[in-house]
Parts: structure tokens; sequence; C-alpha cells
């Protein structure tokens, strides 16, 4: 799955951060004022930092909450890292030597350095966040993201008061033999074991969260920030600092500010990525440089001792020679899922789409979005995630191995399976934290035999005769409710006619609910305690939103589009299209007359064509009874219709009357391209099937792009 975002905000501050850590170096409003530039080295300057750590959590520990790729994001990251940090003590040992840093170095005082401290001043960063990372990692392995967090606030409180508020620990004997023992191992509690887990836990945080709207993230800031000046100025008075990197507005502030940051969207910039890294790198060594340089040629009082003259020098050369070095050094070849055949997820469709439906419903039923089938073909798993910023917090799926898909890839909230499990995988409910339907009686007596708490939810058949135990049998559905190992948390039925409200429709539909109602007033009459309710799915919904309940579970309507085309042009001004498919013309090539193309000579040309190879076929969930012209394709704006047998990884086109068509070009199977639209449920009308089906086919192998 790939997920896709324009980060050039990002980029655009790290170079900013950057040129934050060179004044922290350099002092730059001495000369003017000394409020002024404790201000900004002490207050504003020490965002930098944090910033970075964050950027890491969002792209690297957000990784860790799913198993399956966590332990491979750390290592690439350790060993990108580490490798930074050698190179960099490489560069400041001679410089250290030339200081005589590394007097009278012992070995203890030489770990300390190389693992807390750095080997230079600021190399401090590149230990601390090795071991943020291995610290979070394992957090992440036994706890969830909301209890990691709450473990690094605790760590960051303890190093806080190692920090801006020493004076305060130092008047409490037993706090002040705690630290001072602590200061033997490490020389700032601003390290990889209280500062960085805290951050570097917020980006992967953040990262699941909707972004605020500029104005909050706005506000929000400037109230924090003004907290953190405020609190700087105190404590500076009090003279409680040891150090002054960590502050309590600290945090808020940086929630903020990594909201407004997200929130400037523009194409990310490898280069000023890694311009940033080297100006982070460099600037020491560019003070010493121009330090060296000014005493030469007596330039002291103005390169050095003029203290903005001397920040503005050692910016202008350390942005100098990082660009030279980001301009030289290789740049990382990433794999493009644009290449062959894709799926575009419009997610502000996907956020109408949701506050369309939940507005049809009484504000006490919750949405519980059916993602089974991979979300209808488009990605459960970046779905989910949306979804769970957006504040969905209930879905549902099929199977097993669909929910514990799920929970690997760091959903939380509540996953009910619909379907059937085997009892003897009960053992995967309970792990994963999964809640399975009931299907019958009998199955409800195998799943409690396991022994421990299981959530269930209780499936009511009322006339659809698939899943559910009978809503006559209503002995048999009060019995459930006390066979000991089962916590049922909900009770549903599935309206089998909804899809329309035609009089025998509407009939069929006003059984079901009585039915459901009748079991739901007869458990009551028994005083067995009725959990929560669902009954109503996607055209429920939309055609009986009256009927309510406690959940919703939308289906196919959640992707703007309904099993047919008729019900989804409808629909049309109220629910839009999540989903694009898409693929790239391979060959453009003529066809001369009297030869046959694909497989079967099922088309022979009967006059000079020009056809086009896309780089998509019926693997990748194509129906094969397009195939002969029975359907099309959208391409610069015009349709092309299909030739021949659409083969497995391949389907050909006829380009003819259009113009310009080369190799590169994207056609368009679902979307839109230029006036025209093609729709999955154009798609379906042209196979003989439904919606649905189209969309569920959609093979693994396309790429899922969550466009924001």
């Amino acid at each position: 799955m790939q997920t896709r975002q324009n980060y050039g905000g990002l980029d655009a501050f790290r170079l900013v951060a950057a040129f934050l850590v060179i004044a922290i170096h350099t002092s730059p409003l001495t000369c003017f004022s000394a409020n002024a530039d404790f201000f900004l080295t002490r207050v504003l300057a020490r965002v930098a930092v944090p910033f970075f750590f964050m950027v890491t959590g969002q792209f690297v520990v957000s990784r860790f909450y799913r198993d399956t790729n966590g332990w491979a994001a750390l290592t690439k990251s350790l060993t990108k890292l580490s490798l930074l940090y050698l190179v960099a003590i490489a560069l400041y040992v001679p410089i250290g030597l030339y200081g005589g840093h590394y007097e009278a170095l012992s070995l203890g005082s030489a770990l300390r350095l190389l693992l807390f401290d750095g080997t230079f001043y600021h190399l401090w960063y590149f230990p601390a966040c090795l071991l943020g990372l291995c610290l979070v990692y394992l957090m992440s392995r036994k706890l969830s993201l909301r209890n990691s967090l709450a473990i690094a606030l605790f760590l960051y409180l303890i190093g806080l008061m190692g920090d801006s508020y020493y004076g305060l620990a130092r008047s409490i004997p037993v706090l002040d033999a705690f630290y001072q023992g602590g200061f033997q191992v490490f020389s700032y509690t601003r390290n990889g074991l209280f500062f960085a887990p805290i951050f570097l836990i917020l980006g992967a945080w953040l990262s699941q969260k909707k972004t605020l709207e500029r104005p909050k993230a706005i506000f929000g800031l400037c109230l924090s920030f003004a907290g953190m000046a405020g609190e700087a100025f105190i404590l500076r008075h009090l003279g409680w600092p040891r150090h002054d990197s960590m502050y309590l507005f600290l945090l808020p502030t940086m929630l903020y500010l990594y909201h407004l940051v997200l929130s400037w969207q523009r194409p990310s910039c490898q280069r000023a990525r890694t311009a940033a890294t080297w100006v982070y790198i460099l600037h020491p060594a560019v003070i010493v440089l121009i330090r060296a340089v000014a005493k030469a040629l007596h330039l002291l009082p103005w390169l050095v001792d003029q203290s903005l003259a001397h920040y503005l020098a050692v910016s202008a050369v350390s942005f100098g020679a990082a660009y030279v070095l980001a301009l030289i050094l290789p740049r990382p070849q990433r794999y493009s899922p644009k290449g062959r055949a894709w799926i575009d997820l419009d997610s502000q469709a996907l956020a109408h789409n949701i506050a369309f439906l939940q507005s049809r419903l009484p504000r006490s039923c919750k949405l519980m979005p059916a993602v089974k089938a991979n979300a209808y073909g488009h990605g459960a798993v970046p779905v989910c995630k949306e979804l769970y910023r957006l504040g969905v917090r209930h879905f549902c799926v099929a199977s097993l191995s669909e929910g514990i898909e799920l929970r690997k890839n760091g959903i939380a909230g509540e996953i009910l399976i619909l379907g059937y499990t085997h009892p003897s995988q009960a053992f995967l409910l309970r792990r994963y934290r999964l809640s399975q339907t009931v299907v019958d009686s009998q199955y409800a007596k195998a799943l409690s035999t396991y022994g421990k708490k299981l959530r269930v939810h209780i499936g009511i058949d009322t006339g659809m005769h698939r899943l559910g135990e009978r809503s006559e049998n209503i002995d048999q559905i009060a019995l459930l409710f006390a066979l000991k190992h089962l916590q049922i948390d909900g009770i549903f039925t599935h309206l089998s006619a909804d899809e329309s409200l035609s009089p025998r429709n509407k009939a069929f539909t006003k059984v079901q609910s009585m039915a459901f109602q009748s079991v739901l007033r007869e458990l009551k009459k028994r005083g067995v305690p009725c959990p929560r309710t669902h009954l109503l799915a996607s055209y429920g919904v939309l055609n009986y939103p009256e009927l309510g309940g406690d959940y919703a579970r939308i289906g196919i309507a959640l992707y703007g589009i309904l099993s047919t085309r008729a019900d989804t042009d409808a629909w049309a001004r109220q629910l839009r299209p999540v989903l694009s498919l898409k693929a790239r013309v391979a060959t453009v090539k003529p066809l001369y007359t009297q030869e046959a193309v694909g497989y079967g000579l099922s088309c022979t040309a009967d006059h000079p064509m020009k056809i086009a190879t896309l780089s998509i076929g019926y693997a990748d969930g194509l129906p094969r009874s397009l195939s002969d012209g029975h359907g099309y394709v959208l391409l610069r704006g015009q349709k092309a219709p299909i030739l021949g047998k659409i083969c497995m990884d391949q389907t050909i086109i006829d380009v003819t009357d259009i113009p310009g068509v080369c190799a590169g070009d994207t056609a368009v199977l679902i979307g839109t391209s230029g006036t025209l639209t093609l729709s999955a449920g154009d798609l379906a009308e042209s196979a003989g099937t439904i919606s649905n089906e189209i969309l569920s086919r959609l093979g693994a192998r396309l790429d899922r792009i969550l466009c924001r």
C-alpha cells in the first residue's frame, strides 16, 4: 500500500530548524539584547531538535506499531543514523583533539560521549535518536501507542526535573541524590532516555490523526508558545535550570507547530532534507573555520565579535557546503507506485461520504464501516487509517485474517468479524482483540468452551436465512447471555430487501425489523441486558434511516458508489466516488488489415488501425467479459474500445481515432478523463454484474495511493 502526501512543508521547516540550531551555538542577538538572545536561543530555537525527532517518529516509529515491517524500519533507520554518526565522529575527532576536548579521556568517559553526550557538542542528537528508537521499539512490542506515549511522558517529566526544573529537584534530598547519580552516567537528561522518546512517539501519534485546520493550529501554537516563553523567563529568574532544553509547554508547542507545518502542503524536496542534515552536521566546523579565517585576516571584530554577522556568516557557509553535498551525493532511488497500474483514493471524497451518511442517522447511531474484501478493493489498511483519522472507531470485516491484518497494521478500535471463525482459532480472537459474530447457538457454545473471555455480537436471522440464530428461537437466544466466557457487546440482523422502496421490499423490510425488535423486547422482558444493536447497511442507511440502531454497517456507499449504475446515479449528488483505477500505456503500434490481435484470433482488423497495450489485465481484477469490444477505457479524454481478449497482465485497446497517444500515457479504467467519466457501475453493467464485485476483485498488486 502506498500513501501519497505533499510533505514539502516538513522538508522546508527542517532547514529552518537547522538554522535555529546554528543560532543556539552562535547567539546572534548578544550584541543587541541579552533578553532577546535568550528568547531566540533558549526559547524559540528549542523547537528545532524536537521537530527532527517528530519527523523521525512520523515516518519510522509509526511503522513500529505495525508488526509486518517494524523491525525492518528500525534496522534501516539505525543503519542510516549510525553511518552519519560515524562520518560526523571522523570529521570532529581532529577538531576535538586540536581543542583539547579529549584530554585525560577514560574508558567510562569515552563511552559516555559515544552513547549519550556525543563526541562533539552538537552530536548528542545521534546517540539520543539511536537510543530513543531502540527504547520506543521495545515499548511497541508490548504496548499500544497510547500506553507508550504515557511512559514516554513519564520519562520526559523525569528528565525535566534534571534540566529546566533542576533547582526544584535539588531542594529535595532524595531527588538530588537520584540526579547526582544519573549525572555520573550522562551529562544531561537531554538524551535518548528522557528527551527523545516523547517526541518520537508524538510524531507517530500525529501520523494517525487528522491534521488540524490552519487557524486552529496557529491559535494553539501562539497560546502554547506564549506559555513556554513565560515559563522559560520565570525559570531563569528563579535560577532553576541546569540546562534549558526541556519545558512543560514545549510539548503542546510542538504538537501545534507540527500540525501547522503539516498543513503547509507542497511537493516534497529530497535536496532540502539532505541540506538540512548537513547544515546540522557541518556548522560547528564552520564556526571553527570562520574564527580561524577571521583571526588570520584580522576580521574578528566584524566576523566574530559582531554576533549577528557571525551568525549570518556561519549560516551562509554551512548552507553553501550542505547544498553542494546535496547536489553531489547520490539521491535514493524510490519505487514509483504509478509505474504500471494503480488505484488513486480520494480522501476528501471519503470524508464527504462519511459526513453525509452520518447526517442521515440519529446522533446516537455510530458508523461501523464494512472494510471487508480489502475495503471493497480500495485497500483496507489505508482506508481504515484514514477513517480513524476522521473519528471512526468501529469496523467490521468478513474473516479472521482480515481482522488480524488490520491489527498488525496499527488499526485500533473495535473490529467485528461478520463471518465464521473456527472455534479452534478462538485464541487468535483474544490475542488480536477481535469481536466475533455468533452464527448460531451451537457455535456460541463451542466458542465458550475456549475457557477465556471472548467479545462477540449475536447474529439474528430475521429472514435472510444466511447466518444467525433464527429470531423465533428466543429461548436459545436468551440462553446465550448465560454463557460464562462470552462477553456479548452487540446483537444484529441483516436486511435482505433494503435496496429499494418498492411495496414488496418495504413490506419485507418491515417484517424483518419487527422480528428484530420483537427479539429485543422479549430479552428485555426476561431481564436480559440488551447490548448495542445494528441492522442497517448501506442501502438501509439511504432508504430506511429511521430504523436506527447503535451502529450502521455502511459498506459500498462509504466508497461513493452503489451496487448498480442506476442507484449510483440516483445518489450522485450526495455521494462521491473514492476510487479511480488507472494504467500505463506500454506500447503503441500499427495493426494492418487482416491482422489479428490477442489470444484466440478473436479480433481481426478490417482496416488499418493503431493499437495500444495497457499494463493491466484480469489478474488485476479487470473482468475478462469486457473483451472483444464489450468494454472500453478512457484515454486523453476519449473512449478507447477494448480489442481482443483481455490477458492476465495486459489489455489491448483501439486508439486509431485518438491522436498523440504514446507510451507512458495514463489510461483511466474507473474515473474521469477530460469531460468523460467511466464508473465502476459502467464496468459492472457491461460485465453483467454489480459494482461490489467489480471493486472487490481489484488485485493486490495494484498500489493503493491515498491522495490528500
